[in-house]
C-alpha cells in the first residue's frame, strides 16, 4: 500500500504543537519580537546548519535567516512570511471605566464578547510590559439599551463604539484604570489560540494571518536543512514586520538583501464558502483543495511556471488565484523597495479572515510548504539562473494557435453477470 503524501495525512501533533505556539506568540504591528525572536530563534537554533546566518534589523524586530550568507553571485529567493498580528489599540480612558479602543482591520462587529489581552508598557520604566487578562470587548452594552435598527439588524456597529470592558468599579473609575499603567497606544490582543476543528484536518482559532505564512517558511527551512545543501540557490527564510499597516516590514528586507526571487506566503480566501458574494463570480478558491498561486499584479510568469511545474511533477495539489494590480502580500516587497526581483504569492484559503474563528486546512499549509521545497529544488538544478531569467521572459507573439476538441469519451465499463 503506498504512503500517503504530506499533504493528504493528518498534521503530526509535534507540527501542530508548534504552529500553536508560532500563531499564539503576542506579535502585534511593531512589536514582533515575541514570534521573531522567542519562538522561532529557539526553533532555527535547534535545526539550522552553523553557516546559516540571522540578519535582524534597526527599525523593525523582522529577522531573515540565509543559507549562503555573503555569496552574492549566487540566485538567491527569499520567502516571506509576516510575523505581525492586527492589533487594537487603547484610544481613550474614559471617566466610566469604559477603555475605548481602535479595532484597526478588524470589522468592529466580529470582536463584540471576546477576551483579550491588554499589553501595558510600565510607566515607571518605559520599553518593559505588563499584561492585563480578564477583559472584554464591548460596544452597546446590552440589548436594552441599543437602537431598535440595532435590534432589526438595519444598522450595524460602528468602530467608535468599541470599548474594552475591565469590570471597573467604584470610585475614580478612570483613576483605578490610570494606576494600573494603562495608556493610550497600549496593544490589545485576541485571546484565542488555535485548536483542531470538527471536520477531518481543519483548524480554527485567532491569527491564522499571518503565522500561517512564517510557520510554512520555518517548516521549509526545517526541510531544506535536511535536504542536500544547495549549490546555486541562496534561500533566504523572512519573518517581516508591519505587512498589515502597508508592507512596509518586507521592502525593507528586500532593499537591505535585494534577493533575485520572492516568494510571499500568506492567507487566502475561500470564496466558495464566503457568504453573498456569489454575483461577484470569484474564482472558485477551496480550502481543503491545495495551495493557491497567484497570477497578475506583478507576479513573475518564469517563476509560476516552475512552480507550476514542481506541483505538477509531485502531484500536489494547486489553485490559481488572480489578483489585479496588486496582490495584497509581501510579494510586493521587491517593486515597493525599488529591487529587481523575480516575485510571486502563495497563499492557502482559509475562512473567516480578520476574526477569532479564521479556520483552515493542514492538507493545504503542507502543501504549500513543499511545492516551495520542491520548486527550489529544482532550480537548483539549473545551471545559470540569473541568465535564464533575464533571457526567457514569456513571449506571447511566439503562441502556438489551438482549435477546439472534444472531450474524449468515457469508454462504457462492461457490467459484471451475477
Amino acid at each position: 500500500m503506498s504512503q500517503k503524501k504530506p499533504w493528504a495525512a493528518p498534521m503530526p501533533t509535534s507540527q501542530f504543537n508548534f504552529m500553536r505556539d508560532l500563531l499564539a506568540a503576542p506579535s502585534p504591528v511593531g512589536l514582533e519580537s515575541a514570534m521573531t525572536h522567542g519562538v522561532l530563534k529557539p526553533e532555527f537554533d535547534k535545526f539550522a546548519p552553523k553557516k546559516w546566518k540571522m540578519h535582524s534589523f534597526v527599525g523593525n524586530a523582522g529577522v531573515v535567516w540565509d543559507t549562503h550568507p555573503g555569496q552574492d553571485d549566487m540566485f538567491s529567493v527569499m520567502i516571506i512570511g509576516h510575523a505581525d498580528k492586527i492589533r487594537m489599540q487603547v484610544r481613550k480612558i474614559g471617566a466610566d471605566g469604559k477603555i475605548w479602543i481602535n479595532t484597526d482591520a478588524f470589522l468592529p462587529c466580529t470582536v463584540i464578547g471576546h477576551e483579550v489581552t491588554l499589553y501595558s508598557e510600565d510607566p515607571a520604566k518605559p520599553g518593559t510590559y505588563r499584561t492585563i487578562e480578564g477583559g472584554t470587548v464591548e460596544a452597546l452594552g446590552a440589548i436594552h439599551f441599543s437602537e431598535m435598527a440595532h435590534r432589526t439588524g438595519d444598522k450595524g456597529i460602528s468602530p467608535k463604539q468599541i470599548y474594552l470592558e475591565l469590570q471597573i468599579h467604584g470610585d475614580d473609575k478612570k483613576g483605578q484604570i490610570e494606576a494600573l499603567g494603562i495608556r493610550p497606544g497600549n496593544t490589545l490582543l485576541l485571546n484565542r489560540p488555535i485548536k483542531h476543528g470538527f471536520s477531518p484536518d481543519t483548524f480554527y482559532g485567532a491569527y491564522l494571518d499571518n503565522g500561517l505564512g512564517c510557520f510554512v517558511a520555518a517548516e521549509l527551512a526545517r526541510l531544506m536543512a535536511k535536504a542536500p545543501a544547495c549549490k546555486n540557490v541562496r534561500t533566504m527564510y523572512a519573518f517581516a514586520s508591519h505587512e498589515e499597516i502597508g508592507r512596509f516590514g518586507s521592502r525593507v528586507m528586500a532593499g537591505e538583501l535585494k534577493p533575485d526571487a520572492i516568494i510571499a506566503v500568506d492567507v487566502n480566501h475561500d470564496y466558495v464558502a464566503a457568504p453573498n458574494i456569489g454575483d461577484r463570480n470569484m474564482e472558485p478558491l477551496e480550502m481543503g483543495k491545495g495551495f493557491t498561486l497567484s497570477t497578475g499584479a506583478i507576479v513573475s510568469e518564469q517563476l509560476n511556471a516552475r512552480i507550476q511545474n514542481a506541483a505538477l511533477k509531485n502531484d500536489i495539489p494547486l489553485q490559481m488565484d488572480v489578483c489585479g494590480n496588486d496582490t495584497g502580500t509581501d510579494g510586493m516587497a521587491g517593486v515597493l523597495a525599488s529591487v529587481d526581483t523575480a516575485a510571486t504569492s502563495i497563499g492557502f484559503p482559509i475562512r473567516n479572515m480578520h476574526t477569532i474563528s479564521e479556520s483552515a486546512h493542514t492538507g493545504d499549509v503542507i502543501a504549500a510548504t513543499h511545492v516551495i521545497f520542491e520548486t527550489i529544488k529544482a532550480m537548483d538544478k539549473e545551471k545559470d539562473l540569473h541568465a535564464s531569467f533575464k533571457a526567457n521572459h514569456p513571449r506571447l507573439d511566439k503562441a502556438k494557435s489551438i482549435k477546439h476538441s472534444a472531450p474524449k469519451k468515457k469508454k462504457a465499463t462492461a457490467k459484471k453477470k451475477r
